[in-house]
């Protein structure tokens, strides 16, 4: 079981762009504004930009399923056939994130929060 759907990582080349498009679009100043990575909390989403999304395989837009044992939920995706792209890595204040494509190509996060 998971708790839906709030996190989408964008990858960007310009993250300055980037940040001055999406604070437009949100009407919100970022939460976290590092130079490997810019978030937004808007209306229960949050909205990320990763300059270095397309060096980790990142095509488009990734949606984070947010899970209560994020082991658990990459095991069962990896046995069901995805492809792993990033094994479980804690990004920071005990949030871990992992990710994995699908057979069609499509990117697929996994966040577990501390």
């Amino acid at each position: 079981m998971t708790d839906g759907l709030r996190t989408i990582v964008y990858p960007v080349k310009d993250l300055d762009r980037a940040k001055a498009l999406f604070g437009a679009l949100l009407e919100v100043e970022p939460y976290a504004d590092e130079p490997y990575y810019v978030g937004f909390k808007d209306a229960g989403q949050d909205v990320g930009l990763d300059p270095n999304g397309h060096a980790k395989g990142m095509t488009g837009p990734v949606p984070y399923w947010h899970v209560a044992d994020i082991r658990a939920r990459l095991a069962a995706l990896l046995a069901a056939g995805a492809e792993l792209l990033q094994d479980v890595q804690d990004v920071g204040g005990g949030r871990l994130i992992a990710s994995v494509k699908d057979a069609d190509g499509n990117l697929v996060g996994l966040v577990q929060d501390a």
